[in-house]
């Protein structure tokens, strides 16, 4: 039951979160009719994430999950629901806004976070195999997000931006009672002795020295702050330029996420169901092949529709293993008395550069043009393909795995 409610929970922050996105700028456009205003208030909210993510890590490990879970959702929950307050009450001015918008960032950051570590705690209760949990998690977040926009967008056609928030602020309180109720507390994690009377500061250097010390949760740092970019990239820049100069159909361009978002529906189930008994290390290859090259490749040679639709079933399937694959060796090797810091610090890696992968994709497509914009991302995705088979760090990918994901830093020294 604790891992059943964690995976709809899942399911239910990810559609309320996707809902969110395209509420709160709907309403700002609509408030102000202005794009820079809107910009800022996008802009608030990612750096909140950004910066509960690398802060709040301590305070998780302090806290029990579910605590901080429950407490960051009420929060996330709050900050929602005042921007409809205030604009139907006292109005709601910019930077009203902009701190609501922040807060909401804020506490959505130490609240995913801390429903990592419950997973962990549940999937040891459940007995059931990391790859096969984590999958769970990563399908139901998939789901979620995928009817999040379009279910947004039809609230906010029949009643409104400012109802739709409340409809999200309310799946987000849903989500705090099914955790507090269904979920049941983990028992604390003893303290390290370096840790034990240590500041705050010195305990957030602790998450970052834990995360260095580690060869192979470096080099899965690295390839996401990379890959990140790229997915920005494609996602704010190149795919819309596809859309309008090649497709010349914003409904195709639909089509094409569409079928982005079943494959890796599909690669998630294939990895709950057979993930454990892959060689980790040529699935990692093989899925950034897929994802990344396969599909850069397909757009730059402007494949046609249907050719173009079938491929990137096939690339997304490659999308939808590598995630969970991901967040299993990072539950097996992140000591449990510091994953709440080292979780949010991955995260804030995987994060930092997406600006800039937006920004390349648009002086790219300026500069040069969209084949060759598409041809050098999918240069860089296949040479992160190559990695895991020329360096030797992802050798430990296949090395033995702990029999249970729940261990201390005492273990990990």
């Amino acid at each position: 039951m604790p891992l059943l409610t964690l995976v709809a929970v899942s399911a239910l922050s990810s559609l309320g979160t996707a809902a969110t996105l395209l509420a709160v700028p709907w309403f700002v456009l609509e408030s102000t009719g202005s794009g820079i205003s809107t910009g800022i208030v996008a802009a608030a909210e990612t750096v909140g994430l950004l910066c509960s993510a690398v802060l709040a890590g301590p305070a998780v490990d302090r806290l029990p999950a579910r605590t901080a879970a429950v407490a960051a959702d009420l929060l996330t929950a709050l900050a929602i629901t005042l921007i409809p307050v205030l604009h139907h009450t006292v109005g709601l001015s910019l930077p009203v806004l902009v701190v609501l918008a922040l807060l909401a960032g804020a506490a959505r950051g130490p609240s995913d976070t801390a429903r990592q570590v419950l997973v962990i705690g549940a999937m040891r209760r459940a007995g059931t195999p990391v790859e096969r949990g984590t999958s769970a998690v990563e399908g139901a977040r998939r789901i979620g997000t995928m009817a999040g926009a379009p279910l947004a967008g039809l609230l906010v056609a029949s009643v409104g931006p400012v109802r739709t928030l409340c409809a999200d602020a309310a799946a987000l309180l849903l989500c705090a009672i099914l955790v507090l109720v269904l979920v049941p507390a983990e028992p604390r994690v003893p303290e390290s002795p370096r840790d034990s009377g240590d500041s705050y500061g010195a305990r957030l250097r602790a998450g970052f020295a834990t995360l260095r010390a580690d060869r192979l949760m470096r080099a899965v740092v690295g390839v996401l702050l990379v890959t990140n970019a790229l997915d920005s990239g494609l996602n704010a820049v190149l795919y819309p330029a596809y859309g309008t100069r090649v497709l010349h159909s914003s409904s195709l361009l639909g089509a094409m996420m569409t079928a982005i978002g079943l494959g890796a529906l599909v690669g998630t189930a294939l990895h709950g169901w057979l993930g454990h008994r892959w060689p980790r290390r040529t699935v990692f290859a093989g899925c950034f092949l897929l994802l990344g090259a396969l599909r850069c490749a397909l757009l730059a040679h402007q494949a046609s529709t249907g050719v173009l639709l079938a491929g990137l079933v096939v690339s997304g399937v490659g999308s939808g293993v590598v995630n969970p694959l991901m967040m299993s060796v990072a539950y097996e090797r992140v000591p449990e008395d510091v994953r709440g810091r080292v979780f949010g610090l991955v995260v804030a890696c995987a994060l930092a550069a997406t600006p800039l992968g937006a920004l390349a994709a648009g002086l790219m497509l300026d500069r040069l043009d969209l084949t060759a914009a598409l041809v050098l991302f999918g240069g860089v995705y296949l040479a992160i393909a190559l990695a895991p088979l020329a360096f030797a760090v992802w050798r430990e990918l296949d090395g033995p795995r702990p029999s249970a994901p729940g261990r201390t830093a005492g273990a990990h020294g």
